[in-house]
């Protein structure tokens, strides 16, 4: 069974030109990309975003970092999309992830990392319909 989950492409991938590679990738596992856009959250918008992890000492900083620059968010579609999205992903901190994911190979450090993912259905369903309208999925 297809399903959907939600990816971003943090503001330091794009700062460093990685984009392209991360997306290539993202096909080349066999991802349908049935959303994808360009933006530049504001604070306001990053904080609401990330709105669960308010009581979290990394709240602020990573609310900053995330309206830091521009960023690419996705909604990709496979079967399992959203267990192999975080596998191809990596550990949250880079030192740790496994050669070849996508935090191993751009990331910098665990607070800049290159990429977000959806870690359930629920969330998946919520963080899509954040940025997506349904016709801006195809």
């Amino acid at each position: 069974m297809l399903e959907k989950t939600f990816a971003i492409i943090k503001p330091d991938a794009v700062a460093a030109k990685n984009a392209g590679k991360i997306i290539d990738r993202i096909e080349a596992e066999g991802f349908a990309i049935k959303g994808m856009k360009k933006i530049h959250m504001s604070k306001a918008v990053a904080e609401k975003f990330y709105f669960v992890h308010r009581e979290r000492p990394f709240y602020n900083d990573l609310t900053s970092f995330m309206s830091s620059g521009p960023c690419i968010v996705m909604c990709l579609e496979k079967e399992n999309a959203i267990k192999d999205w975080r596998g191809l992903m990596g550990a949250t901190n880079p030192e740790a992830a496994e050669e070849g994911t996508l935090r191993k190979l751009f990331g910098k450090n665990i607070d800049n990392n290159a990429v977000h993912g959806s870690d359930a259905p629920e969330t998946a369903a919520e963080e899509v319909a954040f940025f997506f309208s349904g016709v801006e999925l195809v």
